[in-house]
């Protein structure tokens, strides 16, 4: 049984308010209301999207005004609905930014869902922030002792769907752009347009037969290789992970700083791998880019791109992975393979990944520590971690009672509520300034 199970039946949780705000496109926010409803607590919901409305389909107040204006509307609705808990899906939406600020200074606790921190078989529930805003500690002997006192937590396995998935996003999607006129201010949190997004995710579907054979073959050759190769799997130019939690401007910025780095300090015998994230859209020409960089810096015969292939084969054989700040680099660690992060992660720490710069990193990084990683995962677990999935059924059913019981749990997060100590203007720093009222 889940620790915040036997806390919960141990001592029963006072009834709350939890207000949902956007989640993403999954009934897992719909389902985890209903359950918090059924345990006797109060449930509020605010659609800012004809698409909240379409995977919410429970009572809800609908949010037509600004950004601008947002910042003022919410405040009036905590404490007209003495709202305790807040529950969002990413900490950085411009939204949710208001909002974490808000409940900052009102004592209200943040619970901040997002994809896992360990994958595929997780997803994460933290109170405050996540990633370059998680309370997790960040000293290795700390988490060392920590994990010590945490039991093995055994993971359940479940089949996700692809297909459902797209279904369920293109369906969200679709419902924004026709709820334009009953949400006429809302502003989506993703910088290009939903059908420019879709049309270049359709050329590559169109192309994934033959960029798959292309990509198996340049996996082989890679392992194949005599000096070994080095691996960089990209994010997303449009991921909050680069856009606030590193000091990239975009890909394109962290692509220079490699590549630099490899040419004057890398072994010359060896490969550098460049694999494009799975969910690029393709509206940037990526291996063009690469190609382009790499030949600048005269590492034209020395890297090597990929729009595909099996990252496990490429982690199972890597000198080294180079991240910003992916999970990629949670999994590497997970395999004791050598890794950099070079934004704010996690698990950038010394004794799991390499702290000395990217110029030694190419001859000097050694794997991570085992015994930390293994105490640092059963603190993520423990900590932030729900077993279950976002796209598919049996994945959400999984998920959603845990979460409540992660959610209810009545253990104070001190760190979060110091921040309603600072000034305003600090604590709008940290999670976004609003833009000014109208």
């Amino acid at each position: 049984m889940p620790e915040a199970s036997r806390v919960r039946q141990a001592h029963p949780v006072p009834r709350r308010t939890f207000l949902f705000l956007q989640g993403l496109a999954s009934p897992f926010f719909a389902d985890l209301a209903r359950t918090l409803r059924a345990r006797g607590h109060r449930v509020r919901r605010i659609n800012i999207s004809l698409g909240d409305q379409l995977f919410w389909r429970l009572p809800a107040t609908s949010y037509r005004g600004s950004l601008a204006n947002w910042r003022k509307f919410l405040s009036d609705y905590l404490g007209d609905e003495s709202v305790t808990d807040v529950i969002l899906f990413g900490d950085c939406r411009p939204y949710h930014r208001v909002a974490i600020s808000l409940s900052a200074h009102r004592r209200v606790q943040v619970h901040v869902v997002e994809e896992g921190y360990l994958r595929p078989n997780w997803i994460t529930v933290e109170r405050g922030g996540v990633n370059g805003y998680s309370s997790l500690p960040r000293e290795p002997d700390a988490i060392r002792a920590l994990g010590l006192a945490i039991p093995a937590r055994e993971e359940s396995m479940f089949k996700g769907s692809f297909l459902r998935r797209a279904v369920w996003d293109v369906s969200y999607n679709i419902a924004n752009v026709m709820g334009r006129p009953v949400y006429p201010r809302y502003r989506r949190h993703r910088p290009n347009h939903v059908i420019v997004e879709y049309a270049g995710w359709l050329r590559r579907i169109v192309r994934s037969r033959r960029v798959n054979r292309l990509a198996d073959a340049e996996v082989a050759r890679a392992v194949a290789h005599p000096g070994g190769f080095f691996l960089v799997p990209l994010q997303l130019d449009s991921d909050y992970q680069i856009r606030v939690h590193s000091r990239f401007g975009g890909l394109a910025e962290f692509l220079e700083e490699v590549f630099a780095s490899y040419a004057a300090h890398a072994p010359a015998d060896a490969l550098l791998v460049v694999k494009v994230h799975p969910l690029d859209n393709g509206l940037v020409d990526r291996r063009a880019q690469v190609d382009a960089m790499a030949a600048a810096h005269g590492l034209a015969d020395r890297v090597r791109f990929i729009d595909g292939g099996y990252l496990p084969t490429l982690l199972a054989n890597t000198r080294g992975v180079v991240v910003v700040n992916s999970t990629v680099g949670m999994t590497a660690i997970e395999v004791l393979r050598p890794t950099l992060a070079l934004g704010t992660a996690i698990y950038n720490l010394r004794g799991l990944s390499f702290q000395d710069g990217i110029d030694r990193f190419w001859g000097e990084a050694t794997p991570p520590d085992s015994d930390l990683v293994g105490a640092f995962r059963k603190l993520v677990i423990h900590r932030t971690q729900v077993n279950g999935g976002f796209f598919c059924r049996e994945g959400v059913a999984m998920a959603v009672g845990e979460a409540a019981d992660r959610i209810e749990s009545v253990e104070p997060l001190l760190h979060f509520y110091a921040v309603a100590d600072r000034t305003d203007d600090a604590a709008d720093d940290i999670y976004g300034r609003p833009q000014p009222a109208e």
